[in-house]
């Protein structure tokens, strides 16, 4: 799952409102729908945030959050470290294959320090 996703799952479970339903109303496929909630697709487009904003009625902080969040939700993420240090490089490279197997804790540390 994604950021975005977990996002547009909570509004939609604090609403009461099922799945295929907002897919309904937004225009699209339940199942399209539903790959943007459990991160099996890209980023969503900006319009289609705009339109689940307006959807929940989101205002300000939490819409710049919502477009933030699907800004940092690609799934499948490519790191180009070209020109920049060795540490750089071992960093992605290493990330990349021990993501998997960080706990939560860890995770919202590094993330933490890269908000800093």
């Amino acid at each position: 799952m994604t950021p975005f996703g977990e996002k547009v799952r909570a509004l939609r479970k604090k609403r009461g409102i099922t799945l295929k339903k907002m897919a309904a109303d937004l225009q699209i496929s339940a199942a399209y729908l539903s790959a943007l909630e459990h991160g099996h697709r890209g980023r969503p487009t900006w319009s289609l945030v705009q339109q689940i904003i307006e959807y929940f009625n989101i205002i300000w902080d939490e819409a710049e959050d919502l477009h933030r969040l699907a800004a940092l939700s690609h799934p499948r993420v490519t790191i180009d470290t070209a020109g920049l240090s060795p540490k750089a490089t071992e960093l992605a490279n290493r990330l990349a294959e021990r993501i998997g197997e960080l706990p939560e804790a860890r995770l919202n540390e590094i993330l933490s320090l890269l908000e800093e």
